[in-house]
């Protein structure tokens, strides 16, 4: 199937930048979305952004809007999450995902996502 491995991951002052990686392998023809999600200790697993694989769309929470970015490499098989102005909200582990659906709503859902790295922990500290 598909194998997603994140790497990037690491502890920062507030202000700082991360990149986070996802490895993607396997059948990853038919993942149609990649995403990354975010869960804090006592609170739920929260969508972060997403990449349509096809055309590049992207879209984000309006949390980490104009502070973080998605892409991915043009073979499609990594995806990246630039992390920029980090604030101590952004604690969490950072999880990537795959989803094989057509479609998928712009406020993503873990449920929709079939495939799941790891995850790599971000902390930020003031």
């Amino acid at each position: 199937q598909v194998q997603l491995v994140e790497s990037g991951g690491g502890s920062v002052q507030a202000g700082g930048s991360l990149r986070l990686t996802c490895a993607a392998s396997g059948a990853t023809g038919s993942s149609n979305f990649m995403a990354w999600f975010r869960q804090a200790p006592g609170k739920e697993r929260e969508g972060v952004a997403f990449i349509v694989r096809r055309t590049g769309y992207t879209n984000y929470a309006d949390s980490v809007k104009g502070r973080f970015t998605i892409s991915q490499d043009n073979a499609r098989s990594t995806v990246y999450l630039q992390m920029n102005s980090l604030i101590p909200e952004d604690t969490a582990m950072y999880y990537c995902a795959a989803s094989r659906l057509a479609t998928i709503r712009a406020m993503i859902a873990p449920a929709d996502f079939g495939d799941w790295g790891q995850g790599t922990q971000v902390t930020v500290s003031s």
